[in-house]
C-alpha cells in the first residue's frame, strides 16, 4: 500500500497504490491510514500505538465510547466517527491539534467537551443528526470558527503561572573602578492589530484582547524593571495613551517611531500603525539625539531603477529607531564622583523590527545593511552633539546596543552580517538578485564582492541560553536579539522559559492566558566603565 493524502477542503479516501515493479524492487511500504469497519463495539489498545497515523476511519460501527488514549495519535488529521452510538467524547480529543476533519455525525451526542475548542486547525466538523442541546446546536449552525471560539472561551484554564525565569550570571562587575551598571530589555509585545483568532486560534479570545494582554505586558516589564526598554509592535495610539502614561509613573522617558505607512493614512487609521519605542530611566540617562530609519525610503532613494530594490525592498515599510543617550549620576555605582566629566558617557541604543516573511530573506539582509550604514552616520554625528570637552568617539569605541526583532535565526545572512561585520554579495540569502551595485553605497569599506559595517557586535543570547524567543504553534526559534559592542561588558542575562511547564500544561503556542505575547522578553545587565577607566583599558 502507498500513502494516503489529505487535501484541504477535500477529505476522503485518496491512495497511492504501490506497483508490482516497486514491490519487486523492495521499495518500503508507507501507510498512514486505517479503516476499521464491521459493527465494531470495542477498540484494541494496540490501535493507539500507531502514532504515525494521519487518517483514521471508524465510521458505521457500534462504538459507544472512544478511549482517552486516542490522543496518542498526534499526527492525525482526519478522524471519522460518524454513524456510531457515541454518547460522549473524551476531553483528550482536544489535545490533537493536527486535526483538520472531525466527523461525528449520526451519533447520540448531547454535550461536548469544551476541549474541542483547542482544535484550532479544524476545517470541517460533522455533528448533524445528534441530539445536541439547543445552545450547542445554535452555535454549531453558525459555522466551525464560531463553534471553536465558543468552546475555547468557555474552557476553564487550570494552568499555573510559568515558573520565574532564571537569572544567569556571566561576570562580576569591576569594583576597583567607577562603572555604570544598567539593564536593557528587548520585547516584541505583539500589537493588537496582529493579535487575531485567525493567527492564534489556540488562545481564547478573552486572552487575546488588548485590555487583558496589556496588563500582562506592563506587569512583566515592571517586574524586571529594566533601565532601558526596546519595544517592537507598539501601536502609535497605545504609545501615547498607555505606555508613555504608565512608564512616566515609573520614571521613564521615551521616544517612538511608526512604520512608514502611517504617512499615507488618515489620522484615525494611523493610530493603529505599529512601530518601535525606546524608553530609559530619566534619572540615569539623558536623551541627546534621536533618529528614525525608514528602510523603504532608503530603498527607493538608492534603487537606481533596479527592479528588486523597487519591488521587493521598498514595499516593506519596517523601520529602525536610534537614541543617543548620555549617562547621568544615577547610573553610576558608589565609586563614581558626582559631577565629574569622566562619568558623562554616551551610549547609542538602536532598535528595529525587520520584515517577517521567510521568502524575503534578501530584504531582511538589506534592511540590516541599511541599519548599520545609518548607525555609522549616527555615531559620526554624535561628537558634534556631545558636551564640549567630551572625549572623541567613533565606530570603534562608541558603546552601543542594538536590540530588536530581526525575524532571522542564527543560520541566516542577517546574523552573519551583523556579527562578522561583512557579508559576501554572493550569499544565498540574496537569492538570485544581483544587489551588489545598489548596496555598495551602504558599505563601510569598499571591498569587491562584499558589504561591510564598522562595528564589532556580539550577541548576548544564543541557543545555550534560550532555544527560542518566538513561540507559536508553527514556529519556535531565536529571532530576537540584544547585540552590544566591546565597550560594554555583559554581567548577566535572563534565562529561558521552563520547557517542562509548556509540556505539562499542553501549551502549543503563545499568546496564552499567562503569556501576553508570542515573543519572550530578553534582559541583559551591562557594565560600562568611566572614561578614565576606559582610557586606561584602551592603553593596555
Amino acid at each position: 500500500m502507498g500513502r494516503s493524502v489529505y487535501e484541504a477542503g477535500r477529505p476522503g479516501r485518496k491512495h497511492t497504490i504501490m506497483s508490482p515493479e516497486d514491490r519487486e524492487k523492495g521499495k518500503p511500504t508507507v501507510w498512514d491510514e486505517i479503516e476499521i469497519k464491521g459493527n465494531v463495539k470495542n477498540l484494541s489498545p494496540t490501535l493507539f500505538d500507531y502514532t504515525h497515523l494521519r487518517v483514521l476511519y471508524m465510521n458505521d460501527n457500534q462504538l459507544q465510547r472512544i478511549p482517552s488514549e486516542i490522543a496518542k495519535l498526534q499526527k492525525l488529521q482526519v478522524l471519522d466517527l460518524s454513524n456510531n452510538r457515541l454518547r460522549g467524547l473524551p476531553a483528550e480529543l482536544g489535545d490533537m491539534p493536527e486535526l483538520r476533519v472531525l466527523n461525528m455525525e449520526s451519533n447520540q451526542l448531547r454535550q461536548l467537551p469544551y476541549e474541542l475548542g483547542k482544535l484550532f486547525q479544524l476545517e470541517e466538523l460533522g455533528l448533524a443528526n445528534n441530539p445536541l442541546t439547543p445552545d450547542l446546536q445554535q452555535v454549531y449552525d453558525t459555522g466551525v470558527p464560531a463553534f471553536l471560539q465558543y468552546m475555547l472561551d468557555r474552557l476553564r484554564f487550570n494552568a499555573m503561572h510559568p515558573p520565574q525565569r532564571p537569572w544567569m550570571p556571566l561576570a562580576h562587575p569591576d569594583r576597583n573602578h567607577p562603572t555604570a551598571l544598567f539593564t536593557v530589555m528587548n520585547y516584541n509585545i505583539l500589537c493588537d492589530s496582529y493579535c487575531t483568532r485567525q493567527m492564534y486560534g489556540y488562545c481564547p479570545s478573552w486572552a487575546l484582547h488588548w485590555d487583558y494582554r496589556r496588563r500582562g505586558i506592563l506587569e512583566e516589564i515592571r517586574h524586571y524593571s529594566a533601565d532601558i526598554l526596546c519595544l517592537q509592535e507598539v501601536e502609535k495610539e497605545q504609545f501615547v495613551e498607555f505606555f508613555q502614561v504608565e512608564f512616566e509613573k515609573d520614571g521613564y522617558e521615551g521616544i517612538f517611531a511608526p512604520k512608514s505607512r502611517f504617512q499615507t493614512m488618515s489620522e484615525d487609521q494611523s493610530k493603529r500603525v505599529d512601530g518601535c519605542a525606546i524608553f530609559w530611566r530619566a534619572h540615569k540617562f539623558k536623551l541627546i539625539e534621536q533618529h528614525k530609519v525608514e528602510y523603504s525610503q532608503l530603498a527607493i532613494k538608492n534603487a537606481e531603477s533596479f527592479d528588486p530594490m523597487i519591488n521587493r525592498v521598498h514595499p516593506r515599510d519596517n523601520i529602525g529607531l536610534f537614541a543617543l543617550l548620555e549617562t547621568k549620576e544615577g547610573v553610576w555605582d558608589s565609586n563614581a564622583l558626582p559631577g565629574s566629566e569622566s562619568f558623562c558617557r554616551p551610549v547609542v541604543v538602536a532598535t528595529t523590527h525587520y520584515t517577517w516573511d521567510p521568502d524575503y530573506c534578501d530584504v531582511k539582509l538589506i534592511q540590516s545593511i541599511m541599519m548599520m550604514s545609518e548607525l555609522k552616520q549616527f555615531v559620526e554625528r554624535a561628537n558634534s552633539l556631545l558636551p564640549r570637552g567630551s572625549p572623541r568617539y567613533d565606530c570603534s569605541n562608541m558603546p552601543m546596543i542594538v536590540a530588536g526583532d530581526f525575524n532571522s535565526n542564527l543560520d541566516t545572512g542577517v546574523l552573519e552580517f551583523l556579527t562578522n561585520s561583512k557579508i559576501p554579495t554572493s550569499h544565498p540569502d540574496f537569492k538570485d538578485y544581483d544587489y551588489e551595485q545598489v548596496l555598495k553605497i551602504f558599505s563601510h569599506r569598499k571591498m569587491n564582492n562584499s558589504i561591510t559595517h564598522p562595528f564589532n557586535l556580539k550577541s548576548a543570547y544564543d541557543k545555550s541560553i534560550m532555544e527560542f524567543t518566538n513561540f507559536t504553534y508553527e514556529f519556535k526559534d531565536i529571532i530576537d536579539y540584544i547585540f552590544y559592542t566591546g565597550q560594554l561588558n555583559p554581567l548577566g542575562v535572563l534565562g529561558s522559559m521552563d520547557k517542562k511547564w509548556f509540556k505539562s500544561n499542553k501549551v502549543v503556542g503563545c499568546p496564552h492566558p499567562h503569556i501576553p505575547s508570542d515573543h519572550f522578553s530578553l534582559l541583559v545587565e551591562f557594565e560600562l566603565p568611566s572614561n578614565e577607566n576606559q582610557n586606561q583599558t584602551d592603553r593596555r
